[in-house]
């Protein structure tokens, strides 16, 4: 395995992170320990969770993944040696089954910290970050940002001396940002900076070779400030292991099980995955090697998040990390990029 730092701290982080959002739905609670045991025999040190997991999000499974971690923690005795990553929900109308607000005023942080603390059988959460902002942007799909009406006020000032507080508690040590954009990252880092409040350490957005909407204004600002990405769904919901070429129906699969899904099942995804797939042929690779090794290279990376429903899948996605590419892949890589920009966004 190889490590870098969450950034600005000395926690030492895989470079590979263990995504768990299928345990309790897709993955049940055995197969997820079986997981985190491999993973952490492998040397994947970083587990990353959310309150509203598993997913599809439901009144019935909510809560069921962070549970699952917690049964594992109070079973193998394994919490030190894992750096744990949660989340709080933001707005959304279908999950007021979570709590009376779904917000980031005070009280929706703590009862969300709390909740999350008592699921995961753990006194700390290492890095506990917001799962989308609670402003209207352009978020999960939609790629330019639109003006809408919106009810929302500034409020960074008062969420980073919420954080403060939970921190000094000792509940959290970190924070971080998902599914955010770049003014929102700033936003949190002048207040941090001017105010002298805790400063986001991460930010967790989708990467990978179908959706590179990153490199646009978040990388800069994830470079220039330290602030580290999480990349996640790096497969694209295994469209980039090319298994959906094949022919076969793979009825296990997320986006067969879930159609609603709809991120990467265009016709430019499979124009571009049919692509990429030549280029990982023509160098001797697999597509799921090309794809990892794309991710894992990226200087603004802090660790890619792999999820997996088989033992199988997870020992493939961790054993690309020590794959290289070449100057010339990358080339031509960018050749296709250039022809099907970002066809996921």
């Amino acid at each position: 395995m190889k490590y870098t730092t969450l950034p600005n701290t000395d926690i030492k982080v895989s470079k590979i992170c263990l995504g768990t959002m299928t345990f309790g739905q897709q993955n049940t609670e055995e197969e997820g320990h079986a997981q985190m045991d491999y993973a952490l025999e492998r040397g994947v040190n970083f587990f990353d969770t959310a309150e509203m997991y598993s997913v599809p999000a439901s009144e019935a499974t909510y809560g069921s993944t962070e549970k699952i971690v917690g049964t594992w923690f109070k079973k193998s005795g394994n919490r030190e040696k894992v750096v744990l990553a949660s989340k709080i929900a933001g707005p959304n109308a279908n999950f007021g089954y979570m709590r009376e607000k779904l917000d980031f005023s005070p009280a929706s942080i703590k009862h969300a910290v709390e909740n999350s603390l008592k699921r995961l059988q753990t006194d700390y959460i290492d890095l506990y970050q917001m799962h989308w902002p609670e402003r209207k942007t352009n978020t999960f799909g939609q790629r330019a940002f639109k003006v809408q009406s919106d009810h929302w006020e500034d409020n960074f000032r008062e969420v980073l001396e919420t954080f403060d507080g939970l921190i000094k508690e000792g509940k959290i040590k970190h924070i971080g940002v998902s599914n955010e954009n770049a003014w929102g990252m700033m936003r949190f880092l002048e207040e941090s900076k001017y105010q002298n409040l805790p400063r986001i350490k991460t930010i967790q957005n989708p990467y990978n070779l179908l959706n590179r909407l990153f490199e646009v204004g978040s990388a800069e600002v994830s470079m220039h400030e330290n602030v580290g990405l999480l990349g996640y769904s790096p497969l694209g919901f295994g469209t980039l292991t090319g298994k959906f070429l094949t022919g076969e129906e793979h009825p296990n699969a997320r986006i067969k099980l879930f159609p609603q899904y709809t991120r990467y099942a265009s016709e430019q995804c499979t124009q571009a995955t049919k692509l990429y797939l030549e280029i990982a042929k023509k160098h001797g690779l697999t597509l799921t090697e090309l794809a990892m090794g794309f991710v894992l290279q990226q200087p603004f990376l802090t660790s890619a998040i792999i999820g997996a429903t088989t033992l199988a899948q997870l020992k493939e996605n961790i054993d690309t990390i020590d794959i290289v590419l070449s100057k010339e892949i990358l080339n031509e890589i960018e050749k296709v990029q250039a022809i099907i920009p970002d066809p996921a966004p």
